[in-house]
């Protein structure tokens, strides 16, 4: 039954359907097989709202509803002139505000695809008129927006939260560590990447426009103070955080920057619906496909294959590690999550690993997926909005991935990486 699934599955898939009708597909035929017809056709009706169900998922649609407002808006600009005031004329210094511009959208947005569009956008341009080969500023802007999957509020932090009944809260903090040093590691190759090339640096901005700059970015700087401040200081859930974010960014777009009129607001609105739509589809079909293969007990035969009841907690975290970035290599990181992470949560519990660590793992490798070839979804985000070819977006890119698998083998053998903020903020 499991390869009649999938054959279907990947047959659907290069025909050209989007993810969700291989899920659903696979998911009613698993309930037919399984029960010899469509009788129990209920019992999948009632995962698919099961999987959309938990309060969790609100979350979402908010984050993603305050991102579009911020892309659309002033806040994004005026978080990048900030970063280019203070280490724009550093050598390598306007790749280093890339990156830093994408850590801090990402603080921001919690999303890979919308900070691609948001930093990559204004950027590119610049970087390429200051001399940086155009493979290069792609692979650095598609590889740094993966520091938004990590830092808070990560929306594949709440899908995993979500899946693994994991604190949403704690991952949010555990991000934290791990997106930072990938941020410094990144900053260092393209300082490193500018001297080799002699790339020509900025002119250095006075203290009096670093000031401004700072003081227009006050505004903008307030949403990781409501999501990181509000969860650490127990004042918001990470929901009511993001019903904050969508306040926050609708005061600050229309009535303090008045840069969205009322009818941008309904079009922002608009576009967050059928994302939500695409994405709560995503979930509610994962969930079912979930329940076939654990009812038909496909993850106990595939894991016993693998001998990873064996393993120990390294073991089973490397054996994950890989799982989670060959999947994202090829398919949308969300129906990884659904589908991987309960096969993998017996082995969890069983080897006595931290979720929290394991969840954090797991989002950094399927940022890493999301970003490398053949089909990371990253990758056909700027090859859409940059309107370059495939081959001169992935070129670039090795750099960048060598150091993220570092990072990921660092979490294996040093968790504190991880779980240090998380430990600090949530002592008891």
């Amino acid at each position: 039954m499991a390869l009649t699934i999938f054959l279907i599955m990947i047959v659907l898939l290069l025909m050209g359907f989007p993810m969700m009708i291989p899920l659903i597909v696979g998911a009613f035929v698993g309930f037919f097989t399984l029960f010899g017809g469509l009788s129990q056709l209920e019992t999948m009706v009632q995962q698919i709202l099961a999987g959309i169900r938990p309060a969790s998922l609100i979350a979402v649609p908010m984050f993603i509803f305050a991102a579009d407002i911020m892309t659309r808006g002033q806040s994004a600009g005026r978080l990048i002139d900030m970063v280019m005031a203070f280490v724009g004329h550093i050598k390598g210094g306007l790749a280093v505000s890339t990156a830093a511009a994408c850590t801090m959208f990402g603080a921001v947005s919690g999303s890979t695809q919308a900070t691609v569009v948001a930093i990559g956008s204004p950027l590119r341009p610049r970087m390429i008129k200051a001399g940086y080969n155009d493979s290069f500023i792609l692979a650095l802007i598609v590889n740094a927006s993966d520091i938004a999957f990590l830092i808070p509020p990560s929306i594949g932090m709440i899908i995993y939260g979500v899946v693994s009944n994991t604190s949403i809260a704690e991952l949010f903090i555990a991000g934290i560590g791990p997106g930072l040093l990938i941020l410094v590691l990144f900053s260092i190759y393209s300082v490193l990447y500018a001297i080799r090339n002699d790339v020509p640096t900025e002119p250095k901005t006075s203290w009096g426009d670093r000031l401004r700059a700072v003081r227009l970015a006050l505004w903008p700087l307030g949403f990781p103070a409501i999501i990181i401040g509000g969860i650490y200081g127990g004042i918001f859930s990470p929901t009511e955080a993001a019903a904050a974010c969508v306040l926050y960014a609708l005061i600050l777009e229309y009535l303090v920057f008045r840069s969205m009129s009322v009818a941008d607001i309904y079009d922002t609105a608009k576009s967050t619906g059928l994302i939500t739509a695409v994405v709560f589809i995503l979930v509610g079909a994962g969930a079912a496909f979930s329940w076939v293969i654990s009812f038909a007990q496909i993850p106990q035969a595939i894991l016993q294959g693998v001998g990873v009841a064996d393993m120990g907690p390294i073991g089973v975290l490397f054996v994950i590690s890989i799982a989670f970035f060959i999947g994202c290599m090829f398919v949308d990181p969300i129906v990884v999550i659904l589908v991987l992470v309960p096969i993998f949560a017996p082995v969890v519990k069983d080897v006595g690993l931290d979720p929290v660590l394991v969840g954090t793992i797991i989002t950094l490798q399927v940022a890493i997926g999301s970003a490398t070839p053949p089909f990371g979804c990253d990758i056909f985000t700027a090859i859409a909005v940059f309107k370059r070819p495939y081959m001169e977006v992935i070129r670039g890119t090795p750099p960048f991935i060598i150091m993220l698998l570092g990072v990921s083998v660092a979490l294996i053998f040093f968790p504190q990486i991880a779980l240090f903020l998380r430990d600090l903020a949530f002592a008891d």
